[in-house]
């Protein structure tokens, strides 16, 4: 599901496995972990960079997961369920006591969009893979966090309008210049390289972990209802 290489003062979490690295309950739990681990090795200089392999980011909840139900009532129970605990995730991103860079490599859909976007900056390909909130397009609601999330991290009315209400999928250039994203650049490797260098800048500040994730939070106010919630899971 994950997997966590510390390179010096980064942390780097690489989301493998099924190409489309669905988000469900083991996807989850296997995040959470790792974050639990990086927090409780983090020190003054510490950086996250979370990456993929394949031809996605993460394609979003898990959903033929949830349409293998035995009904659709019990299709719905678990799409509520996926909603309900991928939260703590975003929760724990927010409240990380370091700079964190997702460096988007392919497609990232709905709860995969919403993954790169908890973090600090958000890198992508130029060649290769959109950002998209497919809920309108299913017929989903949004939850509430997500809602949160977007007005939090996308300051044009208008781009959320047309992410949100019209479906619309970002490339990765369109998404530097609609000011969702920081960068993109030309293939996986150049990706990379530029999501290292910039950890490597960032670390060489040694803000302290604890000080940076409360200056954090109070930049997202919308988001502190989630993160008190949620205080103290990690």
């Amino acid at each position: 599901m994950c997997t966590l290489e510390r390179r010096g003062n980064l942390f780097i979490i690489t989301l493998t496995g099924d190409d489309e690295h669905w988000i469900g309950p083991p996807f989850i739990s296997s995040f959470l972990s790792l974050l639990t681990q990086i927090n409780s090795q983090a020190t003054p200089g510490s950086v996250l960079i979370t990456t993929s392999h394949g031809r996605f980011f993460s394609n979003g909840f898990h959903l033929p997961w949830a349409q293998s139900a035995a009904s659709k009532s019990a299709a719905r129970d678990r799409i509520l369920h996926m909603v309900h605990i991928f939260k703590p995730v975003l929760a724990a991103l927010l409240s990380l006591p370091m700079p964190t860079i997702a460096a988007v490599s392919g497609h990232a859909a709905a709860a995969g969009f919403a993954l790169a976007l908890s973090h600090d900056y958000v890198l992508m390909r130029r060649d290769k893979g959109v950002l998209y909130m497919s809920e309108i397009d299913l017929g989903f609601t949004l939850p509430d966090y997500f809602a949160a999330l977007m007005r939090s991290k996308i300051g044009s009315a208008s781009v959320r309008r047309d992410v949100l209400l019209a479906g619309m999928k970002v490339n990765g250039e369109t998404a530097v210049k609609l000011g969702i994203t920081d960068a993109a650049h030309d293939g996986e490797e150049a990706l990379m390289e530029a999501a290292v260098a910039m950890g490597e800048k960032l670390a060489k500040r040694k803000w302290e972990g604890e000080a940076y994730a409360e200056i954090r939070k109070s930049l997202y106010p919308e988001m502190s209802p989630l993160l008190n919630e949620l205080s103290g899971k990690l």
